[in-house]
């Protein structure tokens, strides 16, 4: 794409619970803004928004004629966003959520079609990429719309556009991120950590005063809740040439909690005191409750004037009025369940307890302790002994905020916080955290970073980075690969009846390694099965920061695995040819393995988008 033709920055936040589409002009310096997004609001009516539920009802033939149409839609089978995330509430069966998460969970595979999870249909179910292609065509088709009738046709070779995704996704599940963006029909996109987007909105609304509000030394949590998942990253602020720089420096781990396991916990409270009182609710009305209480609890953390808020839960059938179920959400339950419950002030060494049940039901990889704080304060533990003193500057950050205030921990701890996700619209949650955090160095500094619009700062900050990318001028976050890779390596012994080669890790993709580069790892050569189908195990892991090119791990226990696949390497014959490896991770921010036979010059290249079945 020719820079010179670009004419506008788009910047589009996947999220979990909610998606946001944001555009910028190239000509202008103002701040991105916001694309409403039309939608089916109820069953009668069509409207707009600055978000998009990422939800998806699929509609019985009845509500197929019965319910409102949006002309652009291409399916009309199925209603996406606001009206599909409160009516599927009631009829879960047919509710497709938290499709993104599945993306990244090893133990399915994203092609197949098992939306809505757990559900009895036989029949027109999603598969994950299928879903998050919906929402990013719905995306694309509203903003042809919105620039129609701004008197503009949307013409895609005259943008940049920009896709969000987790700091903790892997590669993976970015690659099957940007295949979705293929297929919605937005050709191929830039992926940008959400986390470093967010940040990119920060500076984009104080480009005139960012450098009087950070100074070299200081690192800044982006602390980012979500309906559905949290995320950490550390951003390090360091000056060279009499410049700032910016580099993010920690990625923590991609974490299944957020702001509806809150409105679930308040839900189950009030439902324990209706039985207490005599009063049951069936499935329907505790899907009904639970999204009172999501209103509940955002109305009272906007309000501390409010004291209560009323719920009715209506009943069906003939006794109507008889089955309705009315009681009251208290600020008290806000305080300990929302606050004392998902967010307490504790320890840095409090650490997060882990599931230890040997069989578990298949599904989401759902995060077993329910306490936030306990993560964060896990996050910073682990960024404090994976940053390695001897690269990102990390000597310098090490003896400027790791601190041993009542333990003897080593932890990293931020100078600034910049807050990201609709719940940090609330003050209280925000205090909460500003509390937590100081209470792990008391005698330190910490300050917040404004952000006005958490709920859309993704989006905005994504148009935003776009812009800086089209125009080659800008500040830019140094980054790279949020962990490291590892090829599984089958260790050379002489058989043995009875036992397996044991199979380590050699690295292939060193933490850090940066969009655009390459590394060859010179003077090895891998024996590599061509002509026959071979199996390929790639593993990862967030807390080695130390290793390089071609480092081993004597036993793959130490480390996550991300993929495996099974893939016949094209040769005229059957034979083992000794191979040098070589990775790449390109511009769009996808990695690719090459492996070479420089004798014949054969090459062959990995990618981690293969997991699914061909």
């Amino acid at each position: 794409m020719s820079e010179s033709k670009i004419k506008y920055a788009i910047g589009i936040d996947l999220g979990t619970s909610n998606s946001a589409l944001s555009i910028a002009a190239l000509a202008s310096d103002e701040p991105a803004r916001s694309v409403n997004i039309t939608q089916v609001t109820s069953r009668k009516g069509i409207g707009t928004s600055n978000v998009l539920p990422s939800c998806i009802y699929l509609a019985t033939e009845q509500e197929q004629k019965l319910l409102p149409q949006i002309p652009w839609q291409q399916d009309q089978s199925l209603r996406i966003g606001m009206f599909a995330r409160e009516h599927g509430a009631e009829i879960p069966e047919r509710l497709v959520t938290s499709a993104k998460s599945w993306l990244c969970n090893p133990h399915n595979d994203p092609y197949q079609s098992i939306l809505p999870w757990q559900s009895s249909l036989e029949e027109r179910k999603l598969s994950p990429i299928k879903a998050q292609t919906l929402y990013l065509e719905y995306l694309r088709h509203n903003l042809e719309q919105h620039l129609r009738q701004e008197g503009t046709e949307l013409d895609l070779t005259q943008c940049q556009v920009t896709l969000t995704v987790p700091a903790s996704f892997d590669e993976v599940a970015r690659l099957l991120t940007a295949e979705a963006a293929q297929q919605a029909g937005w050709g191929e996109v830039t992926l940008l950590e959400e986390q470093q987007a967010a940040f990119y909105h920060w500076l984009d609304c104080n480009a005139e005063t960012w450098r009087e509000q950070v100074s070299a030394g200081d690192v800044i949590l982006v602390c980012d809740i979500g309906g559905g998942t949290a995320d950490f990253s550390l951003i390090a602020v360091t000056a060279k040439d009499a410049q700032l720089h910016l580099e993010r420096i920690s990625v923590g781990d991609h974490l299944l909690l957020g702001g509806d396991n809150m409105d679930l916990a308040l839900a189950y409270t009030l439902r324990a005191e209706l039985e207490d009182n005599g009063k049951e609710l069936d499935n329907a009305q505790f899907l009904a409750l639970i999204h009172a209480c999501r209103q509940g609890k955002e109305a009272l953390l906007a309000d501390p004037n409010l004291h209560s808020y009323p719920i009715a839960v209506a009943g069906r059938g003939a006794s109507l009025f008889a089955r309705s179920r009315s009681t009251q959400l208290q600020r008290e339950h806000i305080q300990n369940i929302v606050l004392d419950g998902f967010l307490p002030l504790c320890a840095i060494d409090s650490m997060p307890e882990e599931n230890a049940a040997g069989l578990q039901e298949v599904g989401l990889n759902y995060t077993a302790d329910p306490v936030i704080s306990k993560h964060l304060a896990r996050f910073l533990v682990n960024s404090g002994s994976n940053l390695d003193p001897e690269i990102k500057g990390g000597a310098e950050l090490q003896r400027c905020h790791t601190h041993s205030h009542s333990s003897p921990t080593p932890f990293i701890f931020p100078s600034a916080i910049l807050f990201n996700g609709g719940i940090f619209k609330a003050d209280p949650v925000r205090e909460r955290i500003l509390a937590l955090i100081q209470g792990f160095c008391p005698d330190r500094p910490l300050r917040q970073l404004s952000n006005e619009t958490p709920e859309l700062a993704v989006a905005r900050g994504a148009a935003g980075y776009g812009r800086i990318v089209a125009r080659g001028t800008g500040i830019r976050i140094k980054a790279g690969t949020a962990r490291s890779y590892y090829l599984g390596l089958q260790s050379s012994m002489p058989a043995v009846p009875g036992l397996k080669p044991r199979l380590k890790g050699v690295c292939i993709v060193p933490q850090g390694m940066e969009e655009g580069t390459e590394y060859l790892l010179e003077g090895r050569e891998f024996g590599l099965m061509t002509g026959q189908v071979a199996e390929f195990r790639f593993f990862s892991s967030s807390a080695r920061s130390g290793d390089e090119m071609g480092t081993e791990v004597m036993s793959v226990a130490e480390l996550d695995e991300t993929a495996r696949l099974e893939v016949t390497l094209e040769a005229e014959e059957r034979q083992r040819l000794p191979v040098q490896l070589l990775s790449r991770i390109t511009e769009l921010g996808t990695l690719e393995l090459w492996m070479e036979h420089q004798p014949s010059g054969g090459r062959w290249k990995i990618e981690f988008n293969l997991r699914a079945q061909e």
